[in-house]
């Protein structure tokens, strides 16, 4: 298995919210865009939570939609081997920076994790202590369609937590 690279984070001087997932599946990739699988549904919680009215169809669009709205977005790992994209399938992983993001940045408020992985690969390569003092830390379900015993509308009303951060 090659060594797979994850992209640089989406970050501006007025992020308020660093949402962060594992490592870009394969189709994202491929595609060089953070969640670009189509039936992932982060793009269309995204919209909804910063009121959006659907999902803008270009990928530089989409990233300013977040720039705009004061979320940040990166991965939890720099780098790893994994077959597929299935997150349970990550290892030799190493940490990408985000205490030196999060200590470049301190209008950052809160740091939401996509999904139970990347909390996981967090606290075993970072550690919670990392984030800082007075910062939220939130464990949201993931957005991927492989976690499919949430629904869409259960997976929207845990991430609307998010915009108390953003306000």
């Amino acid at each position: 298995m090659e060594i797979l690279h994850s992209f640089a984070p989406v970050v501006t001087p007025t992020s308020r919210v660093l949402i962060l997932g594992t490592m870009p599946g394969a189709m994202s990739l491929a595609k060089q865009q953070y969640y670009g699988f189509p039936h992932n549904a982060f793009w269309r919680i995204m919209a909804a939570l910063t009121g959006t009215p659907g999902v803008p169809e270009a990928y530089p669009e989409r990233l300013a939609m977040l720039r705009r709205h004061g979320i940040a977005l990166w991965d939890v790992c720099h780098s790893c081997r994994r077959a597929g994209s299935l997150d349970s399938n990550i290892c030799d992983e190493a940490p990408n920076d985000v205490p030196g993001l999060l200590a470049a940045h301190p209008t950052i408020r809160a740091v939401a994790f996509n999904g139970g992985p990347a909390l996981r690969l967090f606290k075993r390569h970072i550690g919670l202590k990392a984030v800082g003092e007075g910062r939220a830390l939130l464990a949201l379900p993931s957005t991927s369609p492989a976690n499919a015993s949430w629904s869409y509308e259960r997976k929207l009303a845990a991430w609307m937590e998010l915009k108390q951060w953003l306000l």
